[in-house]
């Protein structure tokens, strides 16, 4: 444990130095975007100098690193809100849409693909794999938006954006969720396949177990052991991969903060979302790597 904590850090060191890079390669200036093109040279100077922009790429960026270490985010430079309070409010919301729409993909893409597998060969599976790679080829930009067409506009039975009612998550969540569904339907099947030709499932069909029995109590176990992998990638790919659907839905995540962080130049802000994604997607990997080693006995001794 000691050891996978230590490589965390120069994946941290790495995220910071990208970050603080590309976004001043990005065009534009914060100063130009706050007080226009047509400010006076004197009043961008000194907003500069005021917001701490005036000084050498090099100064900011070890400041920002030692406030760091401090537990500092910073300030907004276009609110002057402490950003570790916007984060307070963002993470949580972006946090429960993952959550959400994991549970929307483990809800329908994991008995789709014990069905599929079980109907192997049959046109129950041809359609389960139709489906599934037509979702998977469904981008969120593009799914989005038809699912708000049809369910918000047309139909009218579900809000079109923001999160004023419990029901604004079900558009959002089914977005990322169907995707996933359809990668977690792909995966069971395969893992089941290769489950149900091991000898110690013929072993247990020798034995006189009924079929259910098989399935239930030896090939499914099997087969949803390498799943606890692929749910720890997908959890953090939700978390990062996010920033288009809230900003579609209007839903007040971390992935929105970011997209209006960086049109508006306000360098800070998006370094911390950046760093709060990053560090989300790594522990959460780390953790499915130890889970997957506590499950799996055959995994431990291994580096």
């Amino acid at each position: 444990m000691i050891r996978r904590v230590t490589t965390l850090l120069p994946v941290i060191a790495g995220v910071l130095c990208l970050t603080f890079a590309l976004l001043h390669m990005v065009p534009g200036d914060p100063v130009d975007v706050m007080l226009g093109e047509s400010a006076s040279a004197a009043d961008r100077l000194l907003l500069k100098a005021q917001l701490g922009l005036d000084q050498p790429l090099h100064v900011q960026f070890g400041q920002y690193v030692l406030n760091l270490f401090k537990g500092d985010f910073g300030v907004s430079i276009h609110t002057q809100t402490p950003i570790t309070q916007l984060l307070a409010q963002a993470y949580p919301a972006t946090l429960i849409l993952a959550v959400t729409a994991l549970s929307i993909g483990l809800l329908i893409g994991i008995p789709l693909g014990i069905w599929s597998a079980l109907k192997a060969g049959h046109w129950q599976d041809v359609m389960v794999t139709m489906v599934s790679i037509r979702l998977a080829a469904m981008p969120a930009f593009w799914l989005g938006p038809v699912l708000m067409l049809v369910f918000a506009v047309w139909l009218g039975w579900l809000p079109v954006s923001g999160m004023g009612s419990p029901a604004a998550i079900i558009l959002p969540a089914l977005t990322l969720g169907l995707g996933l569904s359809a990668i977690l339907t792909r995966m069971t099947r395969t893992s089941l396949l290769e489950v149900l030709n091991e000898d110690y499932i013929r072993t247990a069909r020798a034995k006189g177990l009924s079929e259910r029995q098989v399935l239930l109590r030896h090939a499914l176990r099997a087969a949803l052991l390498p799943m606890v992998t692929i749910v720890g990638l997908q959890m953090g790919s939700l978390l990062a991969g996010a920033v288009i659907t809230e900003t579609i839905f209007s839903w007040n995540g971390i992935g929105r903060l970011l997209v209006d962080s960086i049109e508006k130049r306000d360098y800070p802000v998006t370094q911390a979302c950046v760093l709060v994604i990053a560090l989300s997607y790594v522990l959460i990997n780390q953790m499915t790597d130890v889970a997957y080693r506590w499950l799996d006995p055959r995994t431990r001794g291994a580096r």
